[in-house]
């Protein structure tokens, strides 16, 4: 099981909406948000993280994502390198600043998010399985486009030698 933790944010004063989540690499917690342009990140080792969690009373690093789902007023504050993540109806409350990560790095970050997402999807217990399309043609995905209309499929009349394909009823 990997460590990244995923909720959706809405800014309740602008209505942009964010994508948070933090993960665990090496010795390094991160807690980023992204709006699927931008990144911003913010590391904690495990001292900041500690002293992070004692000052909002977190028991783990997974109870700040389960703060963020069950909060009632989250907004963000967008700075020109960093941004401002409040739990809460005012500065005073469960915040974090984030730093703006540059292009490539961004990138990549934004790359590896998607795929550790869909990885996610691919294997969870069975609620979103990975389908082959060669196994099961008939199974429906969310990836596939529904029809939108019940009207017959129209049949395609075979072509039969030397008919003209401009007009199908004169030769060649």
């Amino acid at each position: 099981m990997d460590s990244h933790q995923f909720c959706t944010v809405t800014d309740t004063k602008t209505q942009c909406k964010y994508l948070c989540y933090t993960r665990r690499k090496s010795e390094v917690f991160n807690i980023c948000l992204t709006d699927a342009v931008d990144v911003w990140s913010t590391d904690f080792t495990e001292e900041t993280l500690k002293e992070f969690t004692e000052t909002f009373a977190l028991k783990s690093t997974e109870d700040y994502i389960l703060k963020l789902k069950s909060a009632g007023s989250v907004y963000v504050v967008v700075g020109e390198s960093t941004l401002d993540l409040h739990v809460g109806p005012s500065p005073g409350g469960l915040g974090v600043t984030l730093s703006r990560l540059d292009g490539p790095r961004a990138a990549e970050e934004l790359k590896e998010l998607l795929f550790t997402m869909a990885n996610r999807l691919a294997h969870s217990d069975g609620l979103y399985p990975a389908v082959s399309p060669m196994k099961n043609h008939h199974r429906r995905t969310e990836f596939e486009p529904r029809q939108q209309n019940s009207a017959p499929l129209v049949t395609v009349k075979k072509r039969l030698p030397g008919a003209s394909l401009i007009n199908p009823g004169a030769k060649k």
